[in-house]
């Protein structure tokens, strides 16, 4: 199986040598391409046998391209032979506290090793095979992200629920010894995995330092559909944890010239501390994983001339509850900031990524609104731009008789 390409580049070398939508490409140079990874390491060459298929039909293309001279394909899917779903089955997983009636999608429980390099995307390891170790240091996959939750083995399987998973330190000086590198995180559980458990398993993960560059705490998330024996924090809990991390934070730069363990921003926003300045992330982009997100986002309007102060006409920002705070310190009082609860996944979810468009139609029409209402983007992450139940920016301004935007990715 090859890819499915969806588009050709203007001006580009396939374009050049009649390639189309809808051509499947199969191999490079006798060499089979199982996703866009494979299209890329076998591309590097001068030389280029390209094996398509089009309506059925194969044959090959002949092509000299000059070094570094892209193809200048784009393809319908990442990986053209699937994607490799989780094998575990922990008990906060969010795909499990999914209602039901939403897209597809969303009910996908991927762990695929390609989309960690390509996208950031967090995996465990536990469905790696031979071919999968061989390709990840020939390829030199670097960096990958991988969830741990513990370094201790039993803990860890107790965890995923995976009784015969792999011992992920072993797994991590394997990924060292081929000279790749690994950015982790350690989702916080209380009473589980934190304590002593938590010191143990920075303790481990920083002895593989600089292999692997950081770790990621996160306070465990749950929805209101969540079944099991899990819970989140107490602010009296999350302060610990912050006291905890902290201290080996200093300790690990004096050690490591790095922090090497850094907290997600929920930690310091529920707890109503200020977050901690730019420097204190070593330079790392751990944004995706809501790991110095609200720097960058206050970083951004310091540098933006005139960005504290609204001029004119009337707006009304939309959060989640938990940046609205951050929100008001950064607009003043010349503009409203209006925290959505979240109704559909329930009070403790309280980040704007997962608002639906139900929830702010129906908090906002209490309300008398004029002038422009300005979204999170984070809320329309869903295929072609709708939220997660499936509405448009221009149905929801629609609903309310009000125009609507969408702003930046933060809140």
């Amino acid at each position: 199986m090859g890819g499915v390409i969806s588009a050709v580049e203007p001006y580009s070398l396939a374009r050049r040598v009649g390639l189309r939508a809808g051509d499947e490409l199969l191999a490079i140079n006798e060499q089979p391409v199982r996703d866009v990874i494979d299209v890329q390491f076998y591309s590097a060459e001068e030389h280029l046998a390209l094996r398509v298929r089009r309506d059925g039909r194969e044959f090959t293309l002949e092509i000299e391209r000059q070094y570094a001279e892209p193809l200048g394909l784009e393809f319908a899917q990442p990986t053209f032979d699937g994607l490799r779903r989780c094998n575990n089955r922990c008990e906060f997983c969010f795909v499990n506290q999914m209602p039901p009636g939403l897209r597809p999608s969303l009910y996908v429980k991927d762990d695929d090793y390609r989309h960690s390099f390509l996208f950031g995307n967090y995996v465990t390891l536990t469905n790696l095979d031979e071919g999968d170790w061989t390709r990840i240091g020939e390829q030199r996959l670097s960096p990958l992200y991988v969830s741990v939750h513990a370094t201790d083995l039993d803990l860890r399987r107790r965890i995923l629920r995976h009784s015969a998973a792999p011992d992920v330190m072993a797994q991590l000086r394997r990924i060292a010894d081929a000279g790749v590198e690994v950015h982790t995180q350690i989702v916080a559980l209380p009473g589980l995995n934190d304590g002593p458990h938590l010191e143990r398993s920075i303790a481990d993960l920083a002895a593989l330092y600089p292999a692997v560059r950081s770790v990621s705490v996160v306070p465990v998330g749950l929805t209101k559909y969540h079944r099991g024996g899990c819970r989140v924090y107490t602010a009296a809990e999350m302060r610990i944890v912050l006291k905890q991390v902290t201290g080996w934070q200093a300790r690990l730069r004096e050690r490591l010239g790095v922090r090497f363990v850094y907290l997600a921003d929920e930690w310091y926003l529920r707890l109503g501390e200020e977050v901690p300045p730019v420097e204190a992330y070593d330079g790392l982009d751990l944004t995706e994983n809501g790991v110095g997100l609200v720097r960058r986002f206050l970083e951004s309007v310091d540098r933006a001339p005139g960005s504290r102060t609204v001029s004119h006409g009337s707006q009304t920002l939309v959060t989640g509850v938990l940046f609205a705070p951050i929100l008001r310190s950064v607009v003043g009082s010349a503009t409203d900031v209006f925290p959505v609860v979240n109704r559909f996944f329930g009070p403790t979810v309280t980040v704007a990524g997962l608002l639906t468009g139900r929830d702010v139609v129906e908090q906002l029409a209490t309300r008398r609104l004029s002038g422009v209402v300005l979204l999170p983007a984070a809320m329309f992450g869903g295929p072609e731009g709708q939220t997660l139940d499936e509405m448009w920016p221009r149905q929801i301004g629609e609903a309310l008789g009000l125009e609507v935007r969408v702003g930046g990715k933060t809140g």
